[in-house]
């Protein structure tokens, strides 16, 4: 469990027999630290803003004179987070979280108007503007030449980022295809040809046999092209 900055080690005893609302601010500012990274991973182009989410109201802790706070493993300060609390020194070591949401607005490619399902990807369809990157899953896009001629795998309102999710796998060529095969190793890549037995998606493995009756099994990286990695 990683310590956030900015909190460790101080009073907390007026709390005694409260909620969380006294540290509250004190939260949200950790919390602001924290994500202060975010700004300066992508720079000027994004803002970010952090949310603290409210605490049960019926939640009472006992007097506490140290309180740390930390992320929870496996949480992210990145869309819907938590934030944890913990008292280190009183009369009871209690452990607390609340919830917390990291919005990062940057420039991404969006839907121009709404697009249906299986839509091909042109120019016209889309435009830049700022949007919380961080809202949704999938990574955003803002290099047009990467959505053109993409299909959706469904459908996106006006507005919306274009995500990697909301697109249909791209398949660089049909099964049967003559393709080229680079074998790459340290140092060293030779090339050769074959025929596709299986259909090339983006990113996954295909078996391409040679004129020789050899079989070898590759990754779909381009336009009828095949990656061996040695």
């Amino acid at each position: 469990m990683a310590l956030l900055p900015g909190l460790c080690c101080a009073p907390w005893a007026q709390a005694q027999s409260q909620g969380l609302e006294p540290w509250r601010q004190a939260l949200q500012q950790t919390a602001e630290q924290a994500a202060s990274q975010l700004n300066r991973e992508f720079g000027a182009s994004a803002r970010v803003m952090v949310e603290l989410g409210q605490a049960d109201p019926r939640l009472r802790l006992a007097p506490c004179q140290r309180a740390e706070p930390y992320l929870l493993p496996g949480m992210k300060l990145w869309g819907r987070s938590r934030i944890g609390l913990r008292c280190v020194e009183g009369t009871s070591r209690w452990n607390v979280s609340l919830p917390l949401t990291v919005h990062v607005f940057a420039p991404a490619l969006v839907a121009a108007g709404p697009l249906d399902n299986g839509t091909t990807l042109s120019a016209e369809h889309l435009r830049l503007a700022e949007v919380d990157i961080a809202a949704d899953q999938g990574g955003v896009f803002t290099d047009m030449a990467a959505l053109l001629g993409r299909s959706l795998a469904r459908p996106v309102q006006a507005g919306e980022a274009l995500r990697s999710g909301s697109l249909k796998q791209r398949q660089w060529f049909a099964a049967g295809t003559q393709v080229k095969v680079t074998a790459r190793g340290a140092g060293f890549a030779i090339a050769g040809e074959g025929q596709a037995l299986g259909q090339g998606l983006d990113g996954q493995d295909v078996r391409v046999r040679f004129e020789n009756g050899r079989t070898v099994t590759g990754r779909a990286v381009g336009e009828r092209e095949v990656e061996v990695l040695l």
